[in-house]
């Protein structure tokens, strides 16, 4: 079947599963899984694994001893040799706590449903299902293994599941990330900020402040020096930020404090200033005498350069276009575990998600109506690839 017709096809099947799909996601909702919370986010991880083992694929359930559980799952591909490997990756986890669906229930109103973690991102968890389901029952299913991994750490660093991102990503010619598109016309993100955090510790030299200030070394006041330094370092043009968001030190009013950090918050579009950023903090040197510096943290997500998901973009505009779907792009700054897989070289493309609004808040939700066109963007994507 010729690539343009594949989309319209899927979409055709997919339409009236609609309700399902909505079922699906309110079972997927209800499920609470925080990213801290391991009891809650095992509980939500089998869930999540019970649905797709109703369908023809392998299951696996990596264990994890201090968060939830990861989900491996493997869908054979047409021919009996896979020629290569796809991963469809995203996470479970949400930064809401247990109990916050007493105060944020699952709901459908005006063609939109509510509920904490339906957005970012058990909604791309959903469409992912059905996008395989649709494969399998239209026999449309590529010639190379699809492996769909869903990780629980996400919204806190993905520290448990990065080496698994990792090795299944070097395995793959393409990585799909089902985090939610951008804005309310669904825009897929071709590029990503990288995203960092550092922490600057001055250790000082306390002494009285009214008997013998001259003997003390303020950390504050060397603090105060470095963030005005750091402050020159932002270049928005370049779409680079450091942003010093918690500063603490000192102990009385009238003590010469001896100690004071600030913990900075690092962004960058490109390698270049990422690396530009880093140098700038290891160099960074006192400027009172007898201050000491320590310096810690750095980027932990290099930037997804758009270079690494133009390609795929392409495919997908020129597939959505087949199914009346509009499809933009654009650039955000936040991180997701795409960071990971394009900093390996990997061709990724980001935001196949969910379209809707307000994730990490009291109004996030979904545009209902918009699932079975991503569902079916997704699903062409993989037959094509």
């Amino acid at each position: 079947m010729p690539a343009p017709l594949v989309a319209q096809k899927i979409k055709n099947f997919l339409q009236p599963a609609l309700p399902e799909m909505i079922d699906t996601l309110r079972h997927f909702v209800i499920a609470e899984s925080p990213s801290l919370e391991k009891a809650h986010a095992d509980r939500c991880c089998g869930i999540i694994a019970a649905e797709w083992c109703k369908y023809d694929v392998q299951v696996h359930r990596i264990p994890q001893e201090n968060r939830g559980d990861h989900l491996r799952i493997v869908s054979p591909s047409n021919s009996s040799r896979a020629k290569g490997q796809l991963l469809v990756l995203g996470h479970y986890d949400t930064v809401y706590a247990s109990g916050t669906l007493t105060k944020m229930p699952f709901r459908l109103a005006a063609g939109k449903a509510y509920g904490p973690g339906a957005f970012d991102m058990k909604a791309g968890i959903v469409q992912a299902l059905f996008a395989h389901h649709a494969l399998q029952k239209l026999n449309l299913a590529p010639n190379k293994r699809i492996v769909f991994l869903w990780t629980s750490d996400e919204e806190i660093g993905s520290d448990s599941s990065r080496k698994l991102i990792e090795t299944e990503a070097r395995r793959s010619d393409a990585v799909f990330v089902l985090e939610p598109s951008f804005g309310p016309r669904g825009m897929i993100k071709t590029a990503r900020k990288g995203v960092g955090e550092a922490e600057i510790i001055v250790h000082g030299r306390a002494s009285h402040a009214g008997l013998a200030p001259e003997e003390g070394i303020n950390a504050v006041h060397e603090l105060c020096h470095q963030v005005l330094q750091i402050q020159k370092w932002n270049n928005p043009r370049r779409g680079t930020t450091v942003n010093t968001d918690i500063i603490q030190g000192g102990t009385r009013t009238n003590v010469i404090a001896d100690r004071a950090r600030a913990v900075l918050d690092l962004r960058a579009t490109s390698i270049s200033e990422m690396n530009r950023i880093e140098r700038q903090l290891r160099a960074l040197r006192p400027r009172l005498p007898g201050a000491r510096l320590e310096v810690h943290g750095g980027f932990n997500r290099s930037p997804l350069e758009r270079k690494m998901s133009a390609a795929l973009f392409k495919r997908a505009k020129s597939l959505a276009t087949q199914i009346d779907l509009s499809l933009e792009e654009c650039v955000v700054g936040g991180g997701s575990d795409g960071n990971l897989t394009a900093a390996l070289g990997i061709p990724t493309l980001d935001g196949l998600g969910a379209v809707g609004d307000g994730a990490h808040s009291t109004h996030e939700h979904i545009l209902t109506a918009a699932m079975p066109a991503r569902t079916a963007l997704l699903a062409a994507l993989l037959a094509t690839s």
